[in-house]
């Protein structure tokens, strides 16, 4: 939803705000897959400047954590001051081939363990990451993400609320270029036929409905291997790092040419997902009140574009 909006500052600094016109409340009722969102948004700021011979200095919070849910306080203070020390890092050569792939896997390609590490190892101090190859495990959270996906698909307010933010066909995604894209000359003509519209998405009756989960749902079932993170609390501070770790998970993966798909819905915190959220909890081996905040499934498939981008002066506020 790219949320995030700047305000420069007299001193030279910056102050990162969410918009909070673009919160999911009803898939993301506590605000933590948007704050996950920030960190990946200040890690990719600190490495950008960085590469141009600057240190950001960031300040999580600086007028307090908001909960339940954030609000108009800055999500950070950020200054940037020129640090002969700073270097460019490696997993930021990559950054605008970043993608989220939502394609099935090649299922009859292997995630070799040397791999799997390379994207755990990206992760960040204070972050457990993990994942798996073994096929067992792998099945099992295959299983896991389906029915996650049905259940999500399946809850009308979730549903909508995805609906809603879904632009279908170049104009709808160049008026918004934000949310969920269906592109291409096949969503096109669907969407001009009237077959594949908001209204008939929402139509657990309708083909559309019926496709757009079982298109998830296949894509799900070709997961290769999972990667995951947790941490020990679940402060803001927490979700920013977990965000953190999460790009650079994220880099890390499509550098070596691993694709990479984010799976939420088995983490979101609504009261129908509840019984899913426990058993990923368990799966995952969670212990003492540690919280799983991103799960991926891993694999091979063709390249997909890069997703469309609000222009920066859209991102830009004063006052």
């Amino acid at each position: 939803m790219q949320p995030w909006l700047a305000r420069l500052e007299t001193d030279g600094s910056l102050s990162v705000f969410c918009d909070l016109n673009r919160r999911l409340p009803a898939t993301d009722p506590f605000d933590r897959q948007i704050t996950i969102g920030f960190g990946c948004f200040l890690e990719l700021l600190r490495q950008a400047a960085a590469a141009n011979g600057l240190r950001a200095d960031i300040v999580l919070f600086p007028d307090g954590e908001p909960r339940p849910r954030l609000d108009e306080r800055p999500v950070a203070s950020v200054t940037l001051r020129p640090d002969d020390a700073a270097a460019s890092e490696p997993l930021f050569s990559t950054v605008l081939e970043r993608r989220t792939c939502r394609l099935p896997f090649d299922t009859d390609r292997q995630v070799m363990p040397d791999a799997l590490s390379a994207v755990v190892d990206a992760s960040v101090a204070g972050v457990t990451a993990a994942g798996t190859t073994d096929p067992v495990t792998v099945g099992r959270l295959r299983k896991l993400a389906v029915d996650a996906w049905v259940l999500e698909w399946a809850t009308p307010v979730v549903r909508r609320e995805s609906i809603v933010v879904t632009r279908i066909g170049k104009s709808e995604i160049n008026a918004n270029p934000d949310g969920l894209f269906l592109e291409g000359p096949l969503m096109e003509g669907l969407g001009a036929l009237g077959i594949l519209t908001e209204e008939q998405m929402d139509d657990p009756e309708s083909r559309a409905y019926l496709e757009s989960e079982s298109f998830y749902s296949k894509a799900c079932e070709t997961a290769m291997a999972f990667a995951w993170t947790m941490t020990d609390t679940n402060t803001r501070h927490d979700q920013i790092e977990a965000g953190r770790a999460w790009v650079r998970m994220q880099l890390a993966a499509n550098s070596i040419g691993l694709a990479f798909h984010p799976l939420s819905q088995a983490l979101q915190e609504y009261e129908e997902m509840a019984h899913l959220y426990q058993q990923v909890h368990e799966e995952l081996g969670a212990m003492n009140g540690q919280v799983v905040q991103m799960l991926t499934r891993l694999g091979y498939a063709s390249g997909v574009p890069a997703a469309p981008r609000w222009p920066l002066e859209s991102r830009l506020v004063s006052g």
